[in-house]
C-alpha cells in the first residue's frame, strides 16, 4: 500500500485531503506544520511513497523545507507542492528542488481533490519506474562485475 504525507496548517485542507485519499486506498499520515511533518518523515520506518505540502505554513519558505527533508530522506520520495497564491517564481524553485508538481488550491472550475489523485497517480509510477531503473542498473553492475 502506498504511503502518503500530508502537510498542511489549515485542518479542513489536511482532512479533506486525507479522506480523500483514504476513499482512494492510500495509507495516508498527516502533520499540522513543517516541525510536524519533518519529525513524521525522520520518525518513519520506510520512506513516504508522496508528499503532499502547503508551500507556506507560516513561513513563505516551509513547502521548500518540507521537499527538502523529503527528498533528503529518499531520492525516489515524489513531492507535490499545494499553494492557495501560486507564483511562477515558487514553482520554479520547487521544481528544481525536485518537487513531482506544484498545484494551486484555488482554481476556478477545477475540482482539485479529483486533480489532486490524478496527480498522485502520476507521482507513483514516476516513483516506481524510477526505482525499477536503478534496480536494473544495480543488477547490470552485479552481472558486469562477475564476468
Amino acid at each position: 500500500m502506498c504511503r502518503i504525507l500530508v502537510v498542511d496548517d489549515e485542518d479542513e485542507v489536511r482532512a479533506s485531503l486525507a479522506r480523500r485519499l483514504e476513499r482512494e486506498g492510500f495509507n495516508v499520515t498527516v502533520a499540522a506544520s513543517e516541525d510536524e511533518g519533518l519529525s513524521a518523515m525522520k520518525e518513519a520506518v520506510k520512506p513516504f511513497d508522496v508528499v503532499i505540502t502547503d508551500m507556506n505554513m507560516g513561513d513563505p519558505n516551509s513547502g521548500v523545507h518540507i521537499l527538502e527533508g523529503a527528498v533528503g530522506r529518499d531520492v525516489f520520495t515524489e513531492v507535490i507542492v499545494l499553494t492557495a497564491y501560486g507564483n511562477v517564481a515558487n514553482a520554479v524553485e520547487c521544481m528544481k528542488r525536485g518537487a513531482f508538481d506544484y498545484v494551486e488550491k484555488n482554481l476556478p472550475g477545477v475540482d482539485v481533490f479529483e486533480l489532486l489523485i490524478l496527480k498522485v497517480e502520476q507521482a507513483l509510477e514516476r516513483r516506481r519506474s524510477s526505482v525499477q531503473t536503478v534496480r536494473r542498473l544495480e543488477k547490470f553492475q552485479k552481472e558486469m562485475g562477475k564476468g
